[in-house]
């Protein structure tokens, strides 16, 4: 059974850092695009990034210069980094896994709270 245990969320102050985690298992990670996504209350879930099966990198360009996405096949994650961050970034972060004509998979998310 395919899982996506997300970790790494947390309340930081404006300008601080997070590394979000995300271990996938039950699935044949290399196949797949990873993305993170977030969701801030009352708004539309927003894709913040994402890296492809050959590490073919996309931002929201919101993000862009701040986080940072990578992937390590051999242990099964997906990370974000992210710095500089600010209070619109506060949102419940969710990982994601998905490949063409295949099933999507999603974590169950951790929350990230930008406030001073």
């Amino acid at each position: 059974q395919a899982q996506l245990a997300e970790s790494g969320g947390g309340l930081v102050q404006p300008g601080g850092s997070l590394r979000l985690s995300c271990a996938a298992s039950g699935i044949i990670f290399s196949m797949y695009g990873m993305g993170w996504y977030r969701q801030a209350p009352g708004k539309q879930r927003e894709l913040v990034a994402a890296i492809t099966r050959g590490g073919r990198i996309n931002y929201l360009d919101s993000v862009k210069g701040r986080f940072t996405i990578s992937r390590d096949n051999a242990k099964n994650t997906v990370y974000l980094q992210m710095s500089s961050l600010k209070p619109e970034d506060t949102a419940a972060y969710y990982c994601n896994a998905d490949r063409i004509n295949g099933p999507v998979y999603w974590g169950q998310g951790t929350q990230v709270t930008v406030s001073s």
